[in-house]
């Protein structure tokens, strides 16, 4: 008991103590299909229903359209189909989550939805329970993953953020298709 007092109170025995905080990140967990992803709470703003998209005409695939939240527009990303795959139907869980995504330069933060099939829960996860994303054997590309954790037996996907949500990589992406319809 005596060591853990000198602990806190020497410099780095506070560092050992925010170190030991600093463990466990919580984070949203949510499915699309049958597999679970989460995102850190960090960068999450607020969970909302799916309803009142408009669709924008030229768009990559992934991106759902748009919605106008509290006077913003807020594009929505399918996160099925920038995973390369089919969009699940619309049901009563289907909820937009609204991320904020830090900014590429000095400017300001930008927020951008992404429909999931179903919120599940935030759950809190130590550090050591994370693995790193796998070079192979993942329907997603690993650059899209931080980490795997296993939750409850079930292994829950943790998405880099700035990555899955690239606003540049998305333009490149709207570029490209522009250029398909265009028929060049």
């Amino acid at each position: 008991m005596n060591a853990l007092v000198k602990a806190k109170a020497s410099p780095l025995g506070r560092q050992a103590v925010a170190q030991e905080v600093d463990e466990h990140k919580q984070y949203l967990t949510f499915t699309l299909g049958a597999e679970m992803f989460s995102l850190s709470i960090l960068c999450i703003k607020e969970i909302i229903w799916y309803a009142n998209l408009t669709e924008v005409p030229m768009m990559p695939e992934c991106i759902r359209g748009v919605i106008n939240l509290r006077g913003a527009v807020v594009p929505v990303m399918n996160l099925s189909a920038r995973f390369g795959k089919v969009a699940a139907p619309i049901t009563k869980n289907t909820c937009i989550v609204i991320v904020e995504l830090a900014p590429a330069t000095e400017g300001e933060r930008q927020n951008m939805g992404i429909v999931v099939d179903a919120v599940q829960a935030v759950l809190e996860i130590a550090a050591s329970e994370i693995e790193p994303a796998p070079s192979f054997g993942t329907k997603i590309r690993s650059d899209f993953i931080e980490g795997i954790a296993k939750v409850n037996g079930k292994f829950v996907i943790l998405l880099n953020v700035s990555r899955v949500l690239s606003v540049a990589e998305i333009g490149q992406m709207g570029r490209a298709q522009s250029v398909v319809e265009a028929g060049l």
